[in-house]
Protein backbone atom coordinates (compact mmCIF):
# COMPACT_ATOMS: atom_id res chain seq x y z
CA UNK A 1 0.00 0.00 0.00
CA UNK A 2 1.32 3.69 -1.08
CA UNK A 3 0.31 7.26 0.59
CA UNK A 4 0.17 9.86 -1.29
CA UNK A 5 -0.04 13.17 -0.61
CA UNK A 6 -1.87 15.72 -3.43
CA UNK A 7 -1.39 19.56 -2.74
CA UNK A 8 -3.27 21.52 -5.24
CA UNK A 9 -2.35 25.02 -6.53
CA UNK A 10 -3.55 27.34 -9.12
CA UNK A 11 -0.31 26.45 -11.68
CA UNK A 12 0.84 22.87 -9.88
CA UNK A 13 0.13 19.65 -8.16
CA UNK A 14 3.01 17.64 -6.62
CA UNK A 15 2.68 14.26 -5.31
CA UNK A 16 5.56 12.56 -2.97
CA UNK A 17 5.62 8.76 -2.93
CA UNK A 18 7.33 6.90 -0.76
CA UNK A 19 7.65 3.06 -0.49
CA UNK A 20 7.35 1.12 2.63
CA UNK A 21 10.60 -1.36 1.40
CA UNK A 22 12.66 1.22 0.29
CA UNK A 23 16.39 0.22 0.25
CA UNK A 24 18.59 2.59 2.06
CA UNK A 25 21.74 0.80 1.82
CA UNK A 26 24.07 3.33 -0.14
CA UNK A 27 28.04 2.68 -0.62
CA UNK A 28 28.97 5.75 0.99
CA UNK A 29 32.45 5.03 0.90
CA UNK A 30 32.60 4.03 -2.54
CA UNK A 31 30.99 7.61 -3.29
CA UNK A 32 33.60 10.03 -1.10
CA UNK A 33 36.92 8.13 -2.86
CA UNK A 34 34.74 8.99 -5.96
CA UNK A 35 35.16 12.09 -5.08
CA UNK A 36 37.98 12.52 -3.87
CA UNK A 37 39.78 10.60 -6.77
CA UNK A 38 38.15 13.49 -8.98
CA UNK A 39 40.04 15.98 -6.51
CA UNK A 40 43.44 14.26 -6.71
CA UNK A 41 43.92 14.21 -10.76
CA UNK A 42 45.75 17.29 -10.57
CA UNK A 43 48.31 15.22 -8.03
CA UNK A 44 48.52 12.32 -10.39
CA UNK A 45 49.58 14.73 -13.36
CA UNK A 46 52.53 16.48 -11.71
CA UNK A 47 53.32 12.90 -10.46
CA UNK A 48 53.80 11.87 -14.12
CA UNK A 49 56.16 15.27 -14.52
CA UNK A 50 58.33 14.33 -11.05
CA UNK A 51 58.79 10.39 -12.60
CA UNK A 52 59.74 12.54 -15.86
CA UNK A 53 62.80 14.78 -14.11
CA UNK A 54 64.17 11.87 -12.28
CA UNK A 55 64.51 9.83 -14.90
CA UNK A 56 66.21 13.14 -16.99
CA UNK A 57 68.16 13.50 -13.55
CA UNK A 58 69.40 10.03 -13.45
CA UNK A 59 69.98 10.10 -17.32
CA UNK A 60 72.00 13.58 -16.74
CA UNK A 61 73.86 12.27 -13.62
CA UNK A 62 75.17 9.65 -15.74
CA UNK A 63 75.89 11.68 -18.69
CA UNK A 64 78.23 14.03 -15.83
CA UNK A 65 79.38 11.00 -14.60
CA UNK A 66 80.88 9.85 -17.93
CA UNK A 67 81.92 13.47 -19.25
CA UNK A 68 83.90 13.61 -15.88
CA UNK A 69 85.94 10.20 -17.20
CA UNK A 70 86.91 12.03 -19.79
CA UNK A 71 88.05 15.14 -18.40
CA UNK A 72 89.94 12.56 -15.78
CA UNK A 73 91.72 11.03 -19.21
CA UNK A 74 92.34 14.31 -20.68
CA UNK A 75 93.82 16.15 -17.16
CA UNK A 76 96.46 12.88 -17.30
CA UNK A 77 96.72 14.31 -21.18
CA UNK A 78 96.92 18.08 -20.75
CA UNK A 79 98.15 18.17 -16.76
CA UNK A 80 95.77 19.66 -14.04
CA UNK A 81 97.42 22.56 -13.90
CA UNK A 82 96.75 25.45 -16.59
CA UNK A 83 99.76 26.69 -16.23
CA UNK A 84 103.06 26.18 -18.51
CA UNK A 85 104.93 26.25 -15.59
CA UNK A 86 104.09 23.25 -14.53
CA UNK A 87 105.50 20.31 -15.62
CA UNK A 88 102.33 17.66 -14.76
CA UNK A 89 101.66 16.60 -18.33
CA UNK A 90 101.99 13.40 -19.85
CA UNK A 91 104.96 14.82 -21.89
CA UNK A 92 106.42 16.09 -19.04
CA UNK A 93 107.00 12.88 -17.39
CA UNK A 94 110.03 10.96 -18.03
CA UNK A 95 111.72 7.63 -18.01
CA UNK A 96 114.95 6.29 -17.99
CA UNK A 97 115.81 3.80 -20.71
CA UNK A 98 118.97 1.48 -19.72
CA UNK A 99 121.16 -0.32 -22.13
CA UNK A 100 124.28 -2.26 -21.38
CA UNK A 101 127.40 -2.14 -23.03
CA UNK A 102 130.53 -4.89 -22.75
CA UNK A 103 130.05 -7.28 -20.62
CA UNK A 104 127.13 -5.13 -18.66
CA UNK A 105 123.26 -6.35 -17.65
CA UNK A 106 121.83 -2.66 -17.06
CA UNK A 107 119.41 -3.10 -15.63
CA UNK A 108 120.92 -5.59 -12.90
CA UNK A 109 123.91 -2.82 -12.61
CA UNK A 110 121.26 0.09 -12.08
CA UNK A 111 118.06 1.77 -11.19
CA UNK A 112 117.63 5.40 -12.17
CA UNK A 113 114.82 7.61 -11.62
CA UNK A 114 113.97 10.64 -13.10
CA UNK A 115 112.10 13.63 -12.15
CA UNK A 116 109.32 15.10 -14.31
CA UNK A 117 110.24 17.90 -16.32
CA UNK A 118 114.06 17.72 -16.52
CA UNK A 119 115.73 17.69 -19.46
CA UNK A 120 116.05 14.98 -22.21
CA UNK A 121 119.21 13.73 -22.52
CA UNK A 122 121.37 11.05 -22.66
CA UNK A 123 124.60 10.16 -20.53
CA UNK A 124 127.27 7.67 -19.93
CA UNK A 125 127.31 5.43 -16.80
CA UNK A 126 130.41 3.34 -15.27
CA UNK A 127 130.12 1.92 -11.79
CA UNK A 128 133.50 1.60 -10.31
CA UNK A 129 132.92 0.38 -7.08
CA UNK A 130 129.95 -0.05 -5.14
CA UNK A 131 129.77 1.35 -1.62
CA UNK A 132 129.64 -0.80 1.07
CA UNK A 133 129.18 -1.49 5.12
CA UNK A 134 131.92 -2.03 7.74
CA UNK A 135 130.92 -5.42 9.54
CA UNK A 136 133.66 -6.15 12.72
CA UNK A 137 133.11 -9.80 14.32
CA UNK A 138 134.31 -10.58 18.07
CA UNK A 139 135.43 -13.96 19.13
CA UNK A 140 133.91 -17.47 19.37
CA UNK A 141 131.65 -18.06 22.98
CA UNK A 142 130.07 -21.82 23.36
CA UNK A 143 126.79 -20.53 24.65
CA UNK A 144 124.71 -17.17 23.43
CA UNK A 145 122.45 -17.38 26.67
CA UNK A 146 125.35 -17.76 29.58
CA UNK A 147 126.15 -15.20 31.57
CA UNK A 148 129.60 -13.46 30.11
CA UNK A 149 130.93 -12.42 33.53
CA UNK A 150 131.69 -8.71 31.95
CA UNK A 151 130.78 -5.24 33.32
CA UNK A 152 131.58 -2.06 31.61
CA UNK A 153 130.81 0.93 29.59
CA UNK A 154 132.04 1.34 25.90
CA UNK A 155 130.72 3.72 23.01
CA UNK A 156 129.51 3.28 19.76
CA UNK A 157 129.13 5.67 16.69
CA UNK A 158 130.13 6.00 12.81
CA UNK A 159 133.08 8.04 12.12
CA UNK A 160 132.01 10.70 9.50
CA UNK A 161 128.43 10.24 9.99
CA UNK A 162 126.06 13.21 9.77
CA UNK A 163 123.43 12.99 12.61
CA UNK A 164 120.96 15.64 12.88
CA UNK A 165 121.67 16.02 16.61
CA UNK A 166 125.77 16.57 15.66
CA UNK A 167 126.04 13.69 18.36
CA UNK A 168 126.13 9.95 17.69
CA UNK A 169 127.90 8.71 20.31
CA UNK A 170 126.30 6.82 22.39
CA UNK A 171 127.63 4.99 25.92
CA UNK A 172 126.42 1.13 26.51
CA UNK A 173 126.75 -0.10 29.51
CA UNK A 174 127.27 -4.10 30.37
CA UNK A 175 126.85 -5.92 33.09
CA UNK A 176 128.33 -9.32 34.84
CA UNK A 177 125.14 -11.16 34.22
CA UNK A 178 124.37 -10.45 30.52
CA UNK A 179 124.32 -12.73 27.64
CA UNK A 180 125.96 -12.46 24.58
CA UNK A 181 122.71 -11.95 23.06
CA UNK A 182 121.32 -9.32 25.73
CA UNK A 183 124.65 -7.43 24.36
CA UNK A 184 123.59 -7.40 21.36
CA UNK A 185 119.82 -6.28 22.16
CA UNK A 186 121.24 -3.72 23.99
CA UNK A 187 123.41 -2.64 21.22
CA UNK A 188 120.59 -2.40 18.79
CA UNK A 189 118.40 -0.70 21.15
CA UNK A 190 120.47 2.49 20.74
CA UNK A 191 120.92 2.09 17.24
CA UNK A 192 118.78 4.69 15.58
CA UNK A 193 121.12 6.66 17.00
CA UNK A 194 124.96 5.31 16.89
CA UNK A 195 124.08 3.74 13.01
CA UNK A 196 125.41 0.70 14.29
CA UNK A 197 123.10 -2.32 15.02
CA UNK A 198 124.49 -5.61 16.32
CA UNK A 199 123.73 -9.52 16.10
CA UNK A 200 124.72 -12.90 17.07
CA UNK A 201 125.45 -15.64 14.26
CA UNK A 202 126.08 -19.39 15.39
CA UNK A 203 128.95 -20.66 13.06
CA UNK A 204 127.99 -24.01 14.30
CA UNK A 205 126.21 -25.92 17.18
CA UNK A 206 128.31 -24.99 19.95
CA UNK A 207 130.09 -21.60 18.27
CA UNK A 208 128.79 -18.07 18.16
CA UNK A 209 129.51 -14.72 17.68
CA UNK A 210 129.27 -11.00 17.93
CA UNK A 211 128.83 -8.73 14.66
CA UNK A 212 128.25 -4.96 14.47
CA UNK A 213 127.37 -4.01 11.36
CA UNK A 214 127.08 -0.19 10.25
CA UNK A 215 123.96 0.90 9.10
CA UNK A 216 125.30 3.41 6.30
CA UNK A 217 127.67 2.57 4.09
CA UNK A 218 131.09 4.07 3.82
CA UNK A 219 131.21 4.95 7.34
CA UNK A 220 133.48 3.44 9.55
CA UNK A 221 132.31 1.85 13.19
CA UNK A 222 134.70 3.46 15.99
CA UNK A 223 134.22 1.49 19.49
CA UNK A 224 135.69 3.06 22.16
CA UNK A 225 136.00 1.10 25.97
CA UNK A 226 134.62 3.98 28.99
CA UNK A 227 134.78 2.70 32.30
CA UNK A 228 135.24 -0.86 33.54
CA UNK A 229 136.15 -3.67 32.07
CA UNK A 230 137.61 -3.39 28.48
CA UNK A 231 133.88 -4.65 27.23
CA UNK A 232 135.30 -4.51 23.71
CA UNK A 233 138.37 -6.93 24.36
CA UNK A 234 136.32 -9.56 26.48
CA UNK A 235 133.93 -9.96 23.24
CA UNK A 236 136.85 -9.90 21.33
CA UNK A 237 135.84 -7.14 18.82
CA UNK A 238 138.99 -5.35 19.91
CA UNK A 239 142.39 -6.44 20.33
CA UNK A 240 144.69 -4.58 22.89
CA UNK A 241 145.71 -2.13 20.25
CA UNK A 242 141.91 -0.93 20.17
CA UNK A 243 142.08 -2.30 16.74
CA UNK A 244 139.30 -4.59 15.06
CA UNK A 245 139.95 -8.23 15.67
CA UNK A 246 138.64 -9.27 12.59
CA UNK A 247 137.01 -7.14 9.79
CA UNK A 248 134.08 -9.28 7.80
CA UNK A 249 133.72 -6.27 5.12
CA UNK A 250 135.07 -3.07 5.00
CA UNK A 251 133.68 0.20 4.60
CA UNK A 252 133.96 2.01 1.14
CA UNK A 253 132.57 4.55 -0.97
CA UNK A 254 130.59 3.81 -4.37
CA UNK A 255 132.81 5.28 -7.59
CA UNK A 256 131.12 5.98 -10.36
CA UNK A 257 131.91 7.99 -14.22
CA UNK A 258 129.02 9.64 -15.50
CA UNK A 259 130.42 10.76 -19.02
CA UNK A 260 133.88 10.14 -18.12
CA UNK A 261 133.92 12.02 -15.13
CA UNK A 262 134.58 9.83 -11.35
CA UNK A 263 132.42 10.47 -8.52
CA UNK A 264 133.14 9.68 -5.08
CA UNK A 265 129.79 9.01 -3.19
CA UNK A 266 129.27 6.98 0.64
CA UNK A 267 126.04 5.84 -0.51
CA UNK A 268 124.84 3.48 -3.36
CA UNK A 269 122.43 6.08 -3.55
CA UNK A 270 123.59 9.16 -5.81
CA UNK A 271 120.57 12.01 -6.15
CA UNK A 272 123.13 15.13 -6.10
CA UNK A 273 125.21 14.53 -9.70
CA UNK A 274 122.97 15.58 -12.21
CA UNK A 275 119.80 17.65 -11.39
CA UNK A 276 116.49 15.33 -10.97
CA UNK A 277 118.12 12.34 -11.58
CA UNK A 278 118.81 9.64 -8.74
CA UNK A 279 120.65 6.41 -9.86
CA UNK A 280 120.75 3.60 -7.77
CA UNK A 281 123.67 1.34 -8.33
CA UNK A 282 123.98 -2.44 -7.53
CA UNK A 283 126.90 -3.82 -9.79
CA UNK A 284 130.45 -2.82 -11.24
CA UNK A 285 130.93 -2.31 -15.00
CA UNK A 286 134.25 -1.99 -15.17
CA UNK A 287 136.52 -0.09 -16.47
CA UNK A 288 135.50 -1.64 -20.18
CA UNK A 289 131.45 -1.79 -19.79
CA UNK A 290 129.39 1.10 -19.41
CA UNK A 291 125.57 1.73 -19.09
CA UNK A 292 123.92 3.93 -21.86
CA UNK A 293 121.30 5.99 -19.80
CA UNK A 294 118.44 8.42 -22.14
CA UNK A 295 116.46 10.18 -20.18
CA UNK A 296 113.28 10.91 -22.53
CA UNK A 297 109.71 11.27 -22.14
CA UNK A 298 107.40 8.47 -21.26
CA UNK A 299 106.47 6.94 -24.44
CA UNK A 300 104.15 4.08 -22.56
CA UNK A 301 102.41 6.49 -20.34
CA UNK A 302 101.77 8.65 -23.43
CA UNK A 303 100.66 4.91 -24.97
CA UNK A 304 98.27 4.41 -22.10
CA UNK A 305 96.71 7.78 -21.88
CA UNK A 306 95.59 7.64 -25.42
CA UNK A 307 93.95 4.53 -25.12
CA UNK A 308 92.67 5.66 -21.46
CA UNK A 309 90.81 8.89 -23.45
CA UNK A 310 89.56 6.40 -26.33
CA UNK A 311 88.02 4.03 -23.38
CA UNK A 312 86.89 7.36 -21.53
CA UNK A 313 85.16 8.46 -25.02
CA UNK A 314 83.69 5.39 -26.17
CA UNK A 315 81.96 4.49 -22.29
CA UNK A 316 80.37 7.98 -23.00
CA UNK A 317 79.15 6.98 -26.40
CA UNK A 318 77.50 4.12 -25.54
CA UNK A 319 75.12 5.34 -23.23
CA UNK A 320 74.50 8.23 -26.15
CA UNK A 321 73.26 5.59 -28.40
CA UNK A 322 71.26 4.22 -25.90
CA UNK A 323 69.14 8.13 -25.60
CA UNK A 324 68.28 7.50 -29.27
CA UNK A 325 67.29 3.98 -29.29
CA UNK A 326 63.67 3.66 -30.63
CA UNK A 327 60.99 1.72 -29.91
CA UNK A 328 59.22 -1.28 -31.89
CA UNK A 329 55.88 1.59 -31.77
CA UNK A 330 58.37 4.13 -33.21
CA UNK A 331 58.89 6.16 -30.13
CA UNK A 332 61.70 6.90 -27.80
CA UNK A 333 62.60 4.04 -26.00
CA UNK A 334 62.40 3.53 -22.54
CA UNK A 335 65.37 3.64 -21.41
CA UNK A 336 65.94 7.18 -23.67
CA UNK A 337 64.98 9.43 -20.79
CA UNK A 338 67.19 11.95 -23.45
CA UNK A 339 65.43 11.05 -26.71
CA UNK A 340 65.92 14.36 -28.80
CA UNK A 341 67.29 16.30 -26.00
CA UNK A 342 68.88 19.70 -27.83
CA UNK A 343 71.48 19.63 -24.43
CA UNK A 344 73.19 16.08 -25.55
CA UNK A 345 72.84 16.59 -29.25
CA UNK A 346 74.78 19.99 -28.62
CA UNK A 347 77.54 18.48 -25.97
CA UNK A 348 77.85 15.01 -29.08
CA UNK A 349 78.11 18.19 -31.34
CA UNK A 350 80.94 19.67 -29.17
CA UNK A 351 83.01 16.44 -28.25
CA UNK A 352 83.20 15.59 -31.77
CA UNK A 353 84.70 19.18 -32.87
CA UNK A 354 87.20 18.92 -30.21
CA UNK A 355 88.55 15.61 -31.53
CA UNK A 356 88.88 17.15 -35.53
CA UNK A 357 91.06 19.58 -34.21
CA UNK A 358 93.76 20.11 -36.59
CA UNK A 359 97.22 21.15 -35.75
CA UNK A 360 99.25 22.16 -38.93
CA UNK A 361 97.96 20.01 -40.89
CA UNK A 362 97.57 17.20 -38.57
CA UNK A 363 94.82 15.62 -37.02
CA UNK A 364 93.67 12.57 -34.64
CA UNK A 365 94.80 10.33 -37.77
CA UNK A 366 98.17 10.80 -36.77
CA UNK A 367 97.59 8.79 -33.70
CA UNK A 368 95.63 6.05 -35.72
CA UNK A 369 92.23 7.22 -34.00
CA UNK A 370 89.50 6.75 -36.06
CA UNK A 371 85.53 6.27 -36.52
CA UNK A 372 83.67 3.21 -37.11
CA UNK A 373 80.45 2.88 -38.35
CA UNK A 374 78.64 4.34 -34.87
CA UNK A 375 81.14 6.58 -34.72
CA UNK A 376 83.06 4.76 -31.67
CA UNK A 377 86.93 5.63 -31.75
CA UNK A 378 89.16 2.79 -32.92
CA UNK A 379 92.99 3.06 -32.65
CA UNK A 380 95.32 1.15 -34.77
CA UNK A 381 98.04 0.24 -32.57
CA UNK A 382 100.74 0.47 -34.99
CA UNK A 383 100.29 4.11 -36.69
CA UNK A 384 100.41 4.94 -32.94
CA UNK A 385 103.24 3.55 -31.77
CA UNK A 386 104.88 4.30 -34.31
CA UNK A 387 104.46 8.16 -34.47
CA UNK A 388 105.51 7.61 -30.53
CA UNK A 389 108.86 6.84 -31.97
CA UNK A 390 108.81 9.19 -35.03
CA UNK A 391 106.93 11.82 -34.27
CA UNK A 392 106.59 12.71 -30.57
CA UNK A 393 106.73 16.78 -30.83
CA UNK A 394 104.12 16.82 -33.40
CA UNK A 395 101.93 14.64 -31.21
CA UNK A 396 102.89 16.75 -28.18
CA UNK A 397 101.88 19.42 -30.46
CA UNK A 398 98.86 18.36 -31.16
CA UNK A 399 97.85 17.26 -28.26
CA UNK A 400 98.52 20.05 -25.96
CA UNK A 401 98.04 24.05 -25.42
CA UNK A 402 101.57 25.62 -26.61
CA UNK A 403 102.28 29.43 -26.80
CA UNK A 404 105.00 31.16 -29.29
CA UNK A 405 105.74 34.38 -27.83
CA UNK A 406 108.48 36.95 -29.53
CA UNK A 407 110.23 37.68 -26.18
CA UNK A 408 111.97 35.58 -23.21
CA UNK A 409 110.99 37.95 -21.17
CA UNK A 410 107.60 36.92 -20.51
CA UNK A 411 106.11 33.77 -19.48
CA UNK A 412 102.42 32.11 -19.23
CA UNK A 413 101.58 31.24 -15.59
CA UNK A 414 97.62 30.29 -16.46
CA UNK A 415 95.71 30.53 -18.85
CA UNK A 416 91.57 30.41 -19.18
CA UNK A 417 89.48 27.77 -21.22
CA UNK A 418 89.00 30.61 -24.13
CA UNK A 419 92.41 31.54 -25.28
CA UNK A 420 92.63 34.03 -27.93
CA UNK A 421 94.72 32.63 -31.30
CA UNK A 422 96.70 35.58 -30.65
CA UNK A 423 97.77 38.22 -28.56
CA UNK A 424 99.94 41.17 -28.56
CA UNK A 425 100.75 43.32 -24.67
CA UNK A 426 102.14 46.75 -25.13
CA UNK A 427 103.97 46.59 -21.52
CA UNK A 428 105.74 49.82 -20.17
CA UNK A 429 108.02 49.94 -17.33
CA UNK A 430 109.78 52.89 -15.84
CA UNK A 431 113.36 53.35 -14.50
CA UNK A 432 113.54 50.98 -11.97
CA UNK A 433 112.33 47.79 -14.60
CA UNK A 434 108.80 47.93 -12.38
CA UNK A 435 105.97 47.13 -14.89
CA UNK A 436 103.79 50.75 -14.97
CA UNK A 437 100.97 49.52 -17.61
CA UNK A 438 99.40 47.36 -19.81
CA UNK A 439 97.54 47.69 -23.19
CA UNK A 440 95.79 45.26 -25.44
CA UNK A 441 95.96 47.38 -29.07
CA UNK A 442 95.65 50.38 -27.38
CA UNK A 443 93.21 49.47 -24.94
CA UNK A 444 93.95 49.92 -20.83
CA UNK A 445 92.49 48.19 -18.13
CA UNK A 446 92.15 44.72 -19.52
CA UNK A 447 95.11 43.10 -17.51
CA UNK A 448 95.87 44.21 -14.21
CA UNK A 449 99.50 44.66 -12.42
CA UNK A 450 100.54 42.87 -9.27
CA UNK A 451 104.47 43.34 -8.97
CA UNK A 452 106.05 41.05 -11.54
CA UNK A 453 102.85 39.44 -12.56
CA UNK A 454 100.26 40.87 -15.52
CA UNK A 455 96.60 39.17 -14.99
CA UNK A 456 93.26 39.47 -17.10
CA UNK A 457 91.03 41.80 -15.18
CA UNK A 458 87.93 40.20 -13.53
CA UNK A 459 85.05 40.19 -16.00
CA UNK A 460 86.76 40.31 -19.09
CA UNK A 461 88.21 37.90 -21.63
CA UNK A 462 91.23 37.91 -20.21
CA UNK A 463 90.24 36.62 -16.62
CA UNK A 464 92.10 33.88 -15.76
CA UNK A 465 95.20 34.40 -17.99
CA UNK A 466 98.33 35.46 -16.12
CA UNK A 467 102.04 36.18 -16.96
CA UNK A 468 105.34 37.09 -15.72
CA UNK A 469 107.39 39.73 -16.46
CA UNK A 470 111.17 39.51 -16.17
CA UNK A 471 112.27 41.77 -18.31
CA UNK A 472 113.57 45.36 -17.18
CA UNK A 473 112.38 47.52 -20.32
CA UNK A 474 109.07 48.53 -21.90
CA UNK A 475 108.43 46.30 -24.54
CA UNK A 476 105.60 45.03 -27.66
CA UNK A 477 105.26 41.45 -27.05
CA UNK A 478 103.11 39.29 -29.76
CA UNK A 479 102.12 35.92 -28.88
CA UNK A 480 100.27 33.15 -30.45
CA UNK A 481 98.68 29.98 -29.18
CA UNK A 482 97.80 26.90 -30.04
CA UNK A 483 95.12 24.55 -28.54
CA UNK A 484 95.56 20.95 -29.60
CA UNK A 485 92.85 18.05 -29.36
CA UNK A 486 93.11 17.24 -25.58
CA UNK A 487 93.00 20.95 -24.85
CA UNK A 488 89.57 21.62 -26.85
CA UNK A 489 88.33 18.50 -26.25
CA UNK A 490 88.66 19.32 -22.48
CA UNK A 491 87.59 22.76 -22.84
CA UNK A 492 84.20 21.35 -24.25
CA UNK A 493 83.78 18.47 -22.12
CA UNK A 494 84.01 21.00 -18.84
CA UNK A 495 81.68 23.44 -20.32
CA UNK A 496 79.48 20.61 -19.59
CA UNK A 497 80.49 18.53 -16.89
CA UNK A 498 82.47 20.67 -14.72
CA UNK A 499 80.72 19.88 -10.78
CA UNK A 500 81.03 23.57 -10.26
CA UNK A 501 79.50 26.00 -13.28
CA UNK A 502 79.10 23.06 -15.43
CA UNK A 503 75.74 23.30 -17.58
CA UNK A 504 74.88 19.80 -16.33
CA UNK A 505 74.70 21.36 -13.11
CA UNK A 506 73.03 24.02 -13.76
CA UNK A 507 70.15 22.07 -15.39
CA UNK A 508 70.26 19.17 -12.11
CA UNK A 509 69.73 21.95 -9.97
CA UNK A 510 67.11 23.08 -11.71
CA UNK A 511 65.22 20.06 -12.33
CA UNK A 512 65.62 19.43 -8.63
CA UNK A 513 64.27 22.71 -7.45
CA UNK A 514 61.16 21.74 -10.19
CA UNK A 515 60.76 19.07 -8.48
CA UNK A 516 60.72 20.45 -5.02
CA UNK A 517 58.57 22.77 -6.53
CA UNK A 518 56.16 19.77 -7.69
CA UNK A 519 56.85 17.88 -4.27
CA UNK A 520 55.48 21.16 -2.44
CA UNK A 521 52.12 21.30 -4.99
CA UNK A 522 51.57 17.55 -4.79
CA UNK A 523 51.80 17.56 -1.37
CA UNK A 524 49.05 20.67 -1.00
CA UNK A 525 47.00 18.52 -3.26
CA UNK A 526 46.80 15.64 -1.59
CA UNK A 527 45.85 17.63 1.43
CA UNK A 528 43.08 19.17 0.82
CA UNK A 529 41.98 16.00 -1.24
CA UNK A 530 42.76 14.36 2.22
CA UNK A 531 40.38 17.74 4.12
CA UNK A 532 37.60 17.19 1.27
CA UNK A 533 37.15 12.80 2.32
CA UNK A 534 36.99 13.94 5.85
CA UNK A 535 34.20 16.53 5.29
CA UNK A 536 32.41 14.01 2.79
CA UNK A 537 32.66 11.40 5.47
CA UNK A 538 30.69 13.91 7.96
CA UNK A 539 28.45 14.93 5.54
CA UNK A 540 27.96 11.60 4.37
CA UNK A 541 27.21 10.51 7.78
CA UNK A 542 24.38 12.67 8.45
CA UNK A 543 22.89 12.02 5.71
CA UNK A 544 22.63 8.27 6.18
CA UNK A 545 21.43 9.30 9.61
CA UNK A 546 18.38 11.61 8.20
CA UNK A 547 17.50 8.53 5.78
CA UNK A 548 17.45 5.86 8.81
CA UNK A 549 15.30 8.20 10.79
CA UNK A 550 12.98 8.86 8.01
CA UNK A 551 12.77 5.20 7.53
CA UNK A 552 12.21 4.54 10.89
CA UNK A 553 9.45 7.54 10.48
CA UNK A 554 8.12 6.15 7.21
CA UNK A 555 7.77 2.46 9.26
CA UNK A 556 5.45 4.10 11.91
CA UNK A 557 3.21 5.54 9.62
CA UNK A 558 2.57 2.75 8.24
CA UNK A 559 2.29 0.48 11.04
CA UNK A 560 -0.67 3.29 11.99
CA UNK A 561 -2.33 3.35 8.33
CA UNK A 562 -2.45 -0.87 8.67
CA UNK A 563 -3.87 -0.51 11.78
CA UNK A 564 -6.97 0.90 10.45
CA UNK A 565 -7.32 -1.76 8.09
Amino acid sequence: MSVTDTTSSATSTTVYTASANADSSIDWDALIEAAVLVKQVPADTIEIKMEENDAEIAAYEEMQSLLQGMLTALDTIRGTDNSLTENDDIFSLREAYLTGYGDVDAESAVVVTAEDGIDVATYELQILQLATSHKVTGSVFADSSAELGVSGVFSLELDGADYEDGDSAVEIEITADMSLDEVAEAISVQSDTTGVTASVIQVSDAEYKLVLSAAETGQEIVFSSVSGDDVGQALGVVDATGGFSEVLQSSQDAIISVDGVDITRDSNVIDDVIDGITFSIYQETGDEGYVAVEISQSLTSVQNAVYDLVDAYNAYREWALTQQEVSSGGGAADDAALFGDSILRSANSDIAEGLSTVIDEESMALLGLSYDSSNYLEVDDDTLADALLTNLDVIESLLLFSMQTSSSDLALLARNDAMPDALSLDIATDADGNVTGVQVDGESGLFEISGSRIVGAEGSVYEGISFVFTGTESQTVDMTFSTGISESLYNAVNSYADESDGLLTEILADLSEQNADYQEEYDSIISDADDYRDYLTTLYASYQTAIEQAEIDLEYIEALLNSGD
